[in-house]
């Protein structure tokens, strides 16, 4: 097994993403060499003048492909998911059979550091096929734990500045004159990506988080509706918000499935079904605080107020 101090090349699956180039980030100013495995080259450009990143167009789902690509790493982080499956990509494909293929290139390789990132309330019994494609994903993993160093994160909700929830919303809430809610009760914990990200970072050469599961989550709970109505007070907007019930929250679902950009499905509904709450506190083993969204959110947001555009004016003008 692999010990503090030995790991060189770090490569990162969805290191292209909002979480992954958050991570990335971090292991390139720690100095790792970083390996970021893409489908698209165009879709990592941000991270190409980070100096000790590499950025690789490959097909992960091919196993020759995957395999040719991950020699010579001494880790490897795969943060890759969906939240809305296709007839090319499913859940049981990108969230149990990679895992599964991953951890068999692995051992192959003899490349004993693997770090997974979940989702919280991930289980073989929960609502949405979503959390349960992640649970199969964790499983298939843990069987290795003996021939691999794993540890698996499980996040709540992520948020940040290039996140597509907080965000999301924030359109909405400005070109919508009214917000109907689906499953306005439901219940979020959100985390900060510099928290996961950090915890990834923290957690790469500490034998102490071989072999665990830790949950990922923020200091505070929200339901749905409090969460959109923060969102409304930072950016001093005021909409009527309409709480579905459960029938109408999946009849909205249904119909926004049909659009051109899926922003939810019946599948997500059901996730939220069950709280995305945690029930232990944020782990002690990484030594940090974990952030409130109310007081991250507004250092992004507030660029999509009339207040924003006044700060950035003054800014250009240096006054």
């Amino acid at each position: 097994m692999q010990s503090i101090g030995q790991i060189k090349e770090v490569c990162v699956l969805g290191g292209s993403g909002f979480v992954g180039s958050s991570i990335v980030t971090r292991l390139d100013a720690a100095g790792y060499q970083v390996k970021v495995l893409t489908r698209r080259r165009e879709s990592a450009k941000h991270l190409l003048l980070l100096p000790h990143v590499r950025v690789v167009e490959c097909n992960v789902l091919d196993y020759k492909a995957l395999n040719r690509e991950l020699r010579g790493a001494d880790a490897v982080i795969n943060l890759l998911g969906i939240l809305h499956q296709s007839r090319r990509n499913t859940f049981n494909l990108i969230h149990q059979q990679l895992p599964a293929q991953l951890a068999r290139i692995c051992i192959d390789l003899n490349i004993k550091r693997v770090l997974h990132m979940s989702s919280l309330r991930a289980d073989k019994d929960a609502p949405s096929q979503y959390l349960r494609s992640k649970a199969a994903g964790e499983a298939s993993l843990m069987a290795e734990k003996n021939r691999l160093n794993i540890t698996i994160f499980k996040p709540t909700v992520i948020f940040g500045r290039q996140d597509r929830f907080i965000n999301l919303f924030a359109s909405m809430i400005k070109f919508l004159p009214v917000i109907l809610l689906a499953k306005p009760a439901a219940k979020f914990q959100p985390v900060w990506v510099e928290d996961v990200s950090a915890c990834f970072l923290s957690s790469l050469e500490n034998p102490a988080t071989f072999g665990q599961t830790y949950e990922l989550a923020g200091p505070k709970v929200y339901t749905f509706r409090a969460l959109i109505q923060i969102i409304m007070a930072v950016l001093h907007i005021h909409r009527p918000i309409i709480g579905l019930n459960d029938r109408l929250s999946y009849l909205q679902a249904f119909f926004m499935e049909w659009l051109p950009i899926k922003l939810m499905s019946r599948d997500n509904v059901r996730s939220m079904e069950v709280d995305s709450v945690s029930d232990a506190p944020f782990p002690t083993v990484f030594d940090r605080t974990p952030s409130a969204l109310e007081t991250v959110i507004p250092q992004y947001l507030v660029n999509q107020t009339s207040r924003g555009n006044y700060d950035r004016y003054r800014r250009h003008a240096a006054r």
